[in-house]
């Protein structure tokens, strides 16, 4: 063989040898700097989930007058915060103070005419004492003594008729005082206002509808619908969490069950209609660990029972050095 053609050989021979020494430090390189492949994340387990809504003990209070009428004045507004006992509004009550002044009168009447006849009673009772005094001395006839006791007797009797009268006069007044009352709405506890459906000049009547609705200064609550297939799984004082029904907060508020229902009922909360017509679902109401401000009616999504944490990926670890 020439000597230039060997020479060419032995040349390609060494670089593709260093070649090679490349390719194998690159691997080791690659190999070093990789980390294992980690299990894949597990999804978070529950024993059940549940659509619900947020809601109340009670729920939203609709108050109307108990009287027909005109309303005289509205004292609140939509939105107000207000005590319990607060006037919300009033009915023009100028009948009812006229009934009531009258069966005042009528009281008062009553009442004089009971210390009238106390006082002609007691004198009727003097007056028969000393004729059956003189009739039992020789003194008098028995005659007189028997008038005297038979008048004191009918003034007694009157006596116990104004009595009756007194009680009846004294009721009369009570319902009176009643009814100017009922011409009052007040706010039975503290709650803020939703809506107002009133103004001064209305002629209203019970059956006109609610003119205030109230959101009372409760607890929220969450009234969740399970499914009939998760009944016998959910209990008292089960962990929960609960999330809006919706991608705008998807941090949960963490809740317990406060119970579960003993009544079947339709699934109102879905969005399918076949899901609606079809499933059978529980009331379960939850209570907040924490308080909440969320609104009423809001719909959330209730994860019931505590779930398994993702599994974490393995750290990397460098190759064994030789």
């Amino acid at each position: 063989m020439k000597p230039s053609v060997f020479h060419s050989l032995r040349h390609v021979i060494q670089l593709d040898h260093c070649m090679a020494l490349v390719m194998v430090v690159l691997l080791a390189g690659c190999s070093a700097g990789e980390a294992p492949k980690s299990d894949a994340a597990q999804p978070t387990a529950y024993a059940a989930v549940a659509r619900g809504r947020i809601d109340i003990e009670g729920g939203l209070l609709n108050l109307t007058m108990a009287r027909e009428g005109v309303l005289s004045t509205v004292a609140v507004h939509e939105g107000e915060h207000v005590s319990k006992g607060q006037l919300l509004a009033t009915l023009d009550a100028e009948p009812a103070k006229l009934a009531q002044a009258s069966a005042q009168a009528e009281l008062e009447q009553a009442r004089a005419q009971a210390g009238l006849l106390d006082i002609k009673l007691a004198a009727a009772k003097q007056r028969a004492q000393r004729l059956t005094a003189a009739a039992a001395a020789g003194a008098g006839d028995g005659q007189s003594a028997d008038d005297a006791r038979e008048a004191a007797a009918l003034l007694d009797a009157d006596r116990q008729t104004n009595r009756a009268a007194i009680d009846i006069a004294s009721g009369k007044l009570d319902e009176a005082r009643y009814e100017v009352k009922q011409r009052s709405l007040v706010a039975p506890f503290d709650a803020e206002v939703i809506h107002v459906s009133a103004q001064p000049g209305a002629s209203i009547s019970p059956s006109s509808g609610p003119l205030f609705v109230l959101l009372p200064n409760k607890p929220r609550i969450v009234r969740a619908e399970l499914n009939e297939s998760f009944v016998g799984t959910i209990h008292p004082g089960m962990p929960a969490e609960v999330v809006a029904d919706s991608a705008g907060n998807p941090t949960p508020w963490p809740a317990h069950v406060l119970r579960v229902g003993q009544v079947y009922g339709p699934a109102s909360l879905e969005n399918d209609p076949q899901v609606r017509a079809n499933a059978r679902t529980v009331e379960c109401v939850l209570a907040f660990d924490q308080p909440q401000s969320l609104r009423i009616g809001q719909r959330v999504i209730v994860r019931f029972g505590a779930g398994t944490t993702p599994t974490k990926a393995a750290p990397a670890t460098a190759p064994a050095k030789d």
